[in-house]
């Protein structure tokens, strides 16, 4: 087949037979299959979340990585890639090899606005590397985390055009949004709700179910198409927060990490000298200011952080581990030779969420840094990691764990937050070994892989015309360390931080906010100041020359202006929580109601945490007596419960998972059996702030039967954990429910009204 492959679909062949008026006498002729280019690899792309470039041993870094470390060893090593400073932007730019503010994606989807740049929508003029592959002939699967549906998409009500399935993979498996609790995830097959059925033994976390998936898939794929290239793109939430994995792999690192963060700096960056996968020259920043020696801590704080990185470390190592099943049962299977492998190690830096003192509840901190003290952290040691624990680490772990580079995730103006690692293996098109030093971005990834492929970047794509490839292929660089580099300018922006790459040297905004911070500080962020770097010389952007070269600068600055005009950048915007999941579809919705059991999403759900509210419902109890869930909100961390307990109608809230924010508010009676209307109403307190709380009545029938006081309301819930009818599926608002969770009566239906 000689089809021009800038146009898809392919166009389907002319009908090569006869047609003659009976069967007997005509001829058939099916139209030709629309097979891959000849020898086309398969292909698998990696990256994991929240891991900065001196984490894993492949790099360096204090976290043994085998599995990486043998891609490594196999491939080549790449130590100047770059990603956005942030998970949605980056995923953006990786599937569809655009720049981020140019498939409207400049931030999280969380924080989309209605400026060109900030939709969250990615437009079908930027086919992504799935659907160019799936309609060149190749099977497409993905297995992880998505974070690229607006919010307002993210119900069964669709539209599903950026799910995965509707970005061109056939199959997916895993999550949509941010983040998930590993031991509870809100897992999706395709584009429906799942369950999973394994709860309870050791190693019953994502990263293992999602490589149980993919290597399904494999077995099925190969089965049913031996001779069809797969391409399968692999995104496990590990190691954004929550902080969990199995207690075995926690325990293999008790103590490694008692000398600090420091010293893991200094012993950190020693080693990527030693193994020249940064130069001997390098120069590192000291401590960023704001960050404690871990000499000044108290001996209860020191235990603390360092069991956090221990979880971190145990996390990070299982996850290495089940991506080694995935390789393992690729070479199994005979295809590792001509399995084009792409590991990212990371979409941004490792984040600072955690703040100063570290979390056991980094959803509720980041709104909240008051919400836990040092006694309830030193209480958590023995159950840091487990599902009892939604944990993020210190900051101070952030900075080492990013080491040699400045700063951490959510600064696009410094290497801490874009410089990942990059391992390429691919044994039958690559035979070079050895570590890259050419500049790479995260755009680049699309047009390396449709090289490998021989598959152009098309022009056209289901009949909408295709913007420009921002990406430029390296595969240049798989025959020889010393080719010039052909990336020559690039441009970063994230809330405000900025900066721009040109042939060697880095023009950048100087933070002006601590990035474990929200607070937005005073002042015009288009005067903020700049610094600049020569990068060929000066590789962890340690020695400001915007004194000695301001012409140099200016003229850099010039050239960001240039890009960020021509990717729709503008307007600047450092604003944070303030945007925080803005959904622009519901504003003038004040009122939901279910007729029966659903699983809502966070995002498109009654927003009960911090508005009063009223829930009814309409339900028929049982002649056995009414028992579970009618409604939940939220989880363990977080969240409303309202449900049956010996036939009494009770309400709970937690405003985190310490016993203190745990609020009751139930009945004397039990209820007869029939059909009737159980309504709770929440009346919130004036004023505003984390701490306020309100007053919740329980009736029945019109009859008010309980009142009570709840002191404190959750903040946000980092882990997204649904809204449901007639169960709570998750983490469970509440430790009361006993087996009987699923209401056994009769929902006819519930309504939710909220106040604005």
């Amino acid at each position: 087949m000689t089809e021009d492959r800038r146009t898809l679909p392919l166009p389907v062949g002319r009908f090569g037979g006869k047609i003659a008026p009976s069967a007997a006498a005509s001829t058939p002729s099916f139209p030709e299959r629309i097979n891959a280019p000849t020898e086309a690899p398969n292909v698998v792309l990696i990256m994991t979340d929240d891991v900065g470039f001196g984490v894993a041993s492949t790099f360096g870094g204090p976290v043994p990585t085998p599995n990486l470390d043998r891609l490594a060893a196999k491939g080549l090593v790449y130590n100047r890639f770059h990603t956005t400073a942030l998970c949605s932007p980056s995923r953006a730019a990786l599937l569809t090899g655009r720049n981020q503010h140019a498939v409207g994606t400049g931030v999280v989807t969380d924080l989309a606005t209605g400026y060109p740049g900030y939709t969250s929508i990615i437009p079908k003029s930027a086919a992504t590397i799935a659907e160019v592959l799936r309609q060149n002939g190749y099977s497409t699967s993905m297995f992880g985390k998505h974070h690229n549906v607006p919010m307002w998409e993210e119900t069964a009500a669709g539209p599903f055009d950026h799910w995965p399935t509707g970005l061109g993979f056939e199959y997916f498996y895993g999550f949509i949004g941010g983040a998930t609790n590993q031991w509870h995830p809100n897992l999706v097959r395709g584009t429906s709700r799942v369950v999973v059925s394994d709860t309870g033994s050791g190693d019953a976390v994502l990263d293992r179910f999602l490589a149980d998936d993919a290597i399904n898939w494999l077995h099925e794929q190969k089965a049913a198409a031996p001779d069809k290239p797969f391409f399968m793109y692999y995104a496990p939430g590990t190691a954004h927060s929550p902080h969990q994995a199995p207690k075995e792999w926690i325990e293999r690192f008790t103590g490694e990490f008692d000398q600090g963060w420091d010293v893991l700096h200094a012993e950190t960056v020693a080693r990527q000298k030693t193994e020249k996968l940064i130069p001997a020259s390098t120069e590192v920043t000291s401590r960023p200011e704001g960050i404690p020696a871990w000499a000044d801590l108290s001996s209860e704080r020191k235990q603390v952080a360092a069991r956090m990185m221990e979880v971190y470390a145990g996390m990070i190592a299982f996850q290495d581990a089940q991506i080694g099943r995935v390789l393992d049962e690729i070479s199994r299977m005979g295809l590792e030779d001509n399995t084009l492998v792409i590991f990212i190690e990371g979409d941004n830096g490792t984040s600072p969420e955690g703040g100063i003192e570290g979390s056991t509840n980094s959803g509720a901190t980041i709104v909240d840094r008051g919400s836990e003290d040092g006694s309830w952290r030193y209480s958590q040691l023995d159950v840091l990691g487990s599902e009892k624990t939604l944990g993020h680490f210190p900051v101070g772990w952030t900075w080492a764990l990013n080491s040699p580079l400045p700063w951490m995730k959510g600064v696009a103006s410094h290497l801490g937050g874009t410089r990942n690692g990059l391992v390429v293996s691919w044994p039958a098109g690559i035979r070079q070994r050895g570590v890259r030093t050419q500049f790479h971005y995260i755009t680049d990834i699309m047009p390396t892989i449709l090289e490998a492929a021989r598959v152009p970047a098309p022009d056209m794509v289901n009949g909408v015309p295709q913007q420009r490839m921002d990406g430029i292929s390296f595969a240049y660089s798989f025959k020889s360390a010393k080719v010039p580099e052909r990336r020559h300018t690039q441009y970063f922006e994230l809330m405000g931080n900025r900066a721009l790459y040109h042939d060697g040297w880095l023009a950048a905004t100087t933070p002006q906010r601590l990035p474990w911070q929200s607070t937005v500080p005073p002042g015009d962020l288009t005067k903020w100041p700049w610094e600049l770097y020569n990068l060929e010389q000066d590789f962890a952007q340690a020695k400001n020359l915007a004194d000695r070269y301001p012409q140099k600068l200016e003229s850099l600055k010039l050239l960001w202006e240039k890009q960020a005009r021509a990717n729709s950048v503008y307007p600047l915007d450092d604003s944070t929580l303030s945007r925080l999941r803005h959904n622009p579809y519901k504003a003038a919705r004040n009122s939901y109601t279910y007729w029966g059991p659903v699983r809502i999403p966070d995002a498109s759900a009654p927003p009960l945490r911090d508005r009063s509210f009223t829930l009814i419902a309409d339900v028929e109890i049982p002649a056995n007596g009414g028992e579970g869930v009618l409604a939940a909100s939220g989880g363990h961390f977080g969240g409303w419960g309202f449900y049956l307990k010996d036939g009494r109608p009770i309400a709970v809230h937690r405003a985190s998972q310490q016993k203190r924010d745990y609020f009751e508010v139930k009945t004397t009676s039990p209820l007869s059996p029939g059909r009737m209307k159980i309504t709770y109403t929440f009346a919130i307190d004036a004023g505003a702030g984390a701490k306020r709380g309100g007053e919740l009545a329980i009736r029945v029938d019109g009859v008010e039967l309980a009142k009570g006081r709840i002191d404190r309301l959750a903040s946000f819930d980092e882990a997204q954990e649904p809204f449901e009818i007639g169960d709570d599926s998750g983490t469970q608002v509440s430790d009361d429910y006993g087996a009987n969770v699923r209401f056994n009566g009769i929902i006819k239906n519930v309504t939710v009204d909220v106040q604005r």
